[in-house]
């Protein structure tokens, strides 16, 4: 008896194994992030698969830079190579400098393209960054509620962020503004120069007349040439849907608008010290229009977004009016302007940051 109570004393000081003490152990049950029939991704898994898509759509983006850096030395080669050759020899004819102008519009509209491409893969590594990455550091250290359906969205229905307008007059104030005064003012200065200087305009007009074509004709065609150009750079400039540049808000905002830009700025601290960084984001818009029945079915089509419609009634006009609610997402704030007012004109449109937005595609209740 004594020897078999020693035993059972020996047994209950000996270790457990690693397999006893599994046993032994409560089921430990990991977190599934997304599953869909018997696929499932556990948190750590989604968070390796969206560092992987962050560097791959990086990759994208600097390949599509590197793209447009390669256009911009294609105008700059060409302009020097050009110049080069019309100055080596008062023989040499001038009508090289306006070739290469247009030569140099065609770098320019294929940057223009380019840019288009480089915008959708810039857009979705700041959706990432802003969305995703930066409140990981910022609290309450949780992602926006509606960053993965905009990156699904883009994803699933890719299409170009920016108009080709805006990316042509984005390269041109960037670069090519400063070749083409360039190749001007180069072309002038060969008709004035060589082989002699001229004396009178009837003498430039009649160096600068290309075959059976005439002076005049000429400088008019180059005149309209350049302000088409200067046009189309400086008026985009109040188009502000690119987001892969920096300081690109402050870039484009006139001096007339310190004002707006500073209350902006005020108002986002002041969101941030009552801790409601994380829905700053979210906005409602409220659309006054006749043509409610059409804009509504524009923005569900178009936008993707859930519209209300609620009657009213000018006060001053006493028209009856058609108001719509719409919950946006900032990104979404300039393609509502345009849809609303492609459709209506004189419709009144009303955009106001919200404190929340709680529903689906946005928030889930608590």
């Amino acid at each position: 008896m004594a020897e078999q109570a020693r035993t059972q004393q020996q047994e209950r000081q000996e270790p457990l194994s690693h397999a006893e003490e599994s046993a032994c152990e409560p089921e430990r049950v990991s977190e599934t992030a997304w599953h869909f029939r018997n696929y499932r991704v556990q948190s750590g898994e989604f968070n390796a698969a969206m560092i992987h898509l962050y560097r791959g759509e990086v990759a994208r983006a600097n390949t599509w830079r590197t793209r447009l850096d390669a256009t911009t030395n294609w105008a700059v080669v060409t302009s020097a190579a050009a110049l080069s050759f019309a100055f080596s020899g008062p023989e040499n004819p001038h009508i090289m400098i306006p070739l290469t102008t247009v030569l140099v519009a065609l770098f320019l509209f294929i940057e223009a393209r380019r840019y288009r491409y480089y915008e959708l893969w810039s857009y979705r590594i700041r959706l990432m960054e802003t969305d995703f990455f930066a409140p990981m550091l910022v609290p309450p250290f949780a992602p926006s509620e509606a960053w993965a359906t905009r990156l699904a969205d883009t994803l699933l229905h890719p299409r170009f962020t920016i108009t080709f307008w805006e990316a042509l007059g984005r390269r041109f104030r960037r670069n090519y503004q400063h070749i083409f005064v360039l190749l001007a003012f180069a072309w002038v200065m060969k008709i004035a120069l060589q082989p002699t200087p001229v004396n009178t305009w009837e003498e430039f007009m009649a160096r600068a007349a290309v075959g059976p074509v005439p002076g005049e004709v000429v400088v008019a065609l180059g005149v309209i040439f350049n302000v088409f150009f200067f046009a189309v750079g400086w008026l985009t400039m109040s188009l502000t849907q690119a987001t892969g540049e920096v300081l690109q808000r402050e870039e484009l905002l006139a001096p007339f608008r310190l004002v707006e830009q500073v209350s902006h700025m005020a108002a986002e601290l002041l969101e941030d010290s009552v801790g409601s960084w994380r829905h700053r984001h979210d906005q409602l818009a409220y659309v006054i229009t006749e043509k409610g029945e059409e804009v509504a079915q524009a923005i569900l089509r178009r936008l993707g977004r859930g519209v209300t419609a609620v009657q009213g009634r000018g006060m001053y006009t006493g028209k009856d009016r058609c108001v719509l609610l719409v919950a946006i997402y900032p990104d979404q704030r300039e393609d509502l302007k345009r849809l609303v007012y492609q459709i209506d004109k004189d419709a009144f449109v009303i955009i106001n940051p919200t404190e929340a937005v709680i529903g689906r595609g946005f928030q889930a209740p608590s």
